[in-house]
This record gives structure tokens, sequence and C-alpha cells, in this order.
């Protein structure tokens, strides 16, 4: 699975990419900003991405989340937040209904990470 990762953490980006990368996936974008996310998404076109709500620049991961939503209803998103408020907030906007948007709650334990994405793939 081709995968881009959007997070403001460096340490915890490199984490996710090795991971992810040991697993089988290939990452094919990262960025600590949410700001030319779109771009990258047209750009490389992957099958899932995974944002972290909280981050720096203009654009948080609920934004950027919705734009990429925009230009491609079919496409996959893991939202990982530390905040429960966020979640319930996503789950009553009708914009994400019937969109393939899931959250992890941070800290995040890397099985459940893996876990997360074999269940969007299957949908």
């Amino acid at each position: 699975m081709q995968v881009m990762i959007i997070e403001d953490e460096q340490d915890i980006l490199l984490l996710y990419r090795d991971y992810l990368e040991k697993k089988g996936h290939s990452v094919v974008v990262t960025s600590t900003i949410a700001d030319e996310a779109l771009l990258d998404y047209k750009m490389y076109v992957p099958d899932l991405v995974i944002i972290d709500y909280k981050l720096p620049g203009k654009i948080d991961g609920i934004k950027a989340a919705k734009e990429i939503l925009l230009q491609d209803q079919t496409a996959r998103i893991l939202l990982v937040t530390a905040f429960e408020s966020i979640k319930k907030q996503i789950e009553s906007d009708e914009f994400f209904l019937g969109k393939k948007i899931r959250f992890l709650l941070k800290p995040l334990r890397l099985p459940d990470l893996s876990k997360a994405i074999l269940e969007m793939t299957s949908d």
C-alpha cells in the first residue's frame, strides 16, 4: 500500500514511516505541515493518508482531510489525534458521512495502526 504521512513531530513521523515500511508498505511522501497536503495528494495519489490533527501552519488535520476528500471522495484517511472531542466533532459533521475516514487516539500503539490500516483497506 502507498501511504502519505502528515505528522508535525519528526520522531513520530519517522517511527510511523519505519514501522509501515517494515510491514511492507511504501511511504511515498511525508510532511510536517498540511499546507501542501492537497498538492502532495494529487502528485502521489496514495492509497492511504495518515494525518495528525494538530499541525503547524494554516491548515489543521481536519481541513487537510476535507480538502483531500473534496477532490477524491474515495480517499482513505486515518486521522490521529490526542483529543477525544475532535473525534466527536468529525462524527457530527455531515461532510464526513459515508467517507473512508477513521480515527486513532494518541498515544497509539503501532499494532493498532496496522489494525486500522487493515480494516480500512478491507472496506
